[in-house]
Order: structure tokens, then C-alpha cells, then sequence
């Protein structure tokens, strides 16, 4: 399963970087981890390999982190999953991460950068399924209907 986006789709999302109708958008990011990370070689920082999928995924968080607020865009809303209502085991996540950017060439910036790239490592030894949604959004960063 998939964690990252493929070239196809980091293509279409910056296809509507740096249009002048270049809106806000919201992430809707949906994770699913590991019971133990699964590192390829050594995780960057020189951190132990021997961690839950989860902890491995937070280390990435915090490059992410320091990178949203570098690109003004803002953590909305985050919450741990309960249980899937509709849907099988492969419709299940353990947590749900709403993230506001100003337009879709902020997010592309946090894609590529260079941080991002070397914590990648974190990121896919903690998960097992990630699925991350681009939704429509306000000019303010806030959750709201439309």
C-alpha cells in the first residue's frame, strides 16, 4: 500500500500551484501505522529503528510541523480514530490530521523540501496505509462547510 504520493499525483496537485486562482486548500491526511516501524536501513537522525509505527511517523511530524508554519499553513484539527462504521479492516486508520495551506504551492513547497524528503524514512517505516484527501477551503484556516 502506498504512503506517499507518486509522481502522477505530486504532478496534478502542483499543476494548480502558482495559478493565479491558486486557492486555499485543506489536507485531510488519514494514517494507519505500524505496530513496529519497519526501517529499510538506519533512521535519519540516528534515532533506534526499534519504535512503534507510530512514533517513527511523529518524527516525521515534527520536520512537517516546523515546515507548515515556515509555509503559513496550520494543523486544524486532530484526532485518534475509533472505529470504522462503514467500510472493512482496509477502510481503517488510526488517526485523522486536517491541514489548512494557503494554496496548493505551499503544500507542494512541503513536499519537496528538502527536510521532508530526508524524514520520508520516518514516515514510511511508521505507516502501513496512508491516504490523503485535497479538499476545497476558505481563505481563512478554519474547518467550515461550504
Amino acid at each position: 500500500m502506498a504512503v506517499e504520493p507518486d509522481e502522477r499525483q505530486l504532478a496534478e496537485i502542483a499543476a494548480g500551484a502558482g495559478d493565479s486562482d491558486d486557492r486555499p486548500v485543506v489536507m485531510l491526511n488519514l494514517n494507519r501505522y505500524r505496530e513496529r516501524a519497519a526501517y529499510d536501513e538506519d533512521p535519519p537522525g540516528g534515532g533506534s529503528a526499534e519504535v512503534s509505527g507510530r512514533e517513527a511517523y511523529a518524527r516525521y511530524g515534527a520536520v512537517a510541523t516546523a515546515i507548515l508554519e515556515r509555509v503559513g499553513a496550520r494543523i486544524l484539527w486532530y484526532a485518534q480514530t475509533g472505529q470504522t462504521v462503514i467500510g472493512d479492516d482496509g477502510d481503517r486508520y488510526d488517526e485523522v490530521i486536517a491541514v489548512w495551506y494557503p494554496s496548493r504551492a505551499a503544500f507542494v513547497t512541503l513536499a519537496t523540501a528538502p527536510e521532508i524528503l530526508a524524514a520520508r524514512a520516518d514516515r514510511n517505516a511508521g505507516l502501513v496505509r496512508a491516504t490523503l484527501i485535497c479538499c476545497e477551503s476558505g481563505d481563512e484556516p478554519v474547518l467550515a462547510g461550504p
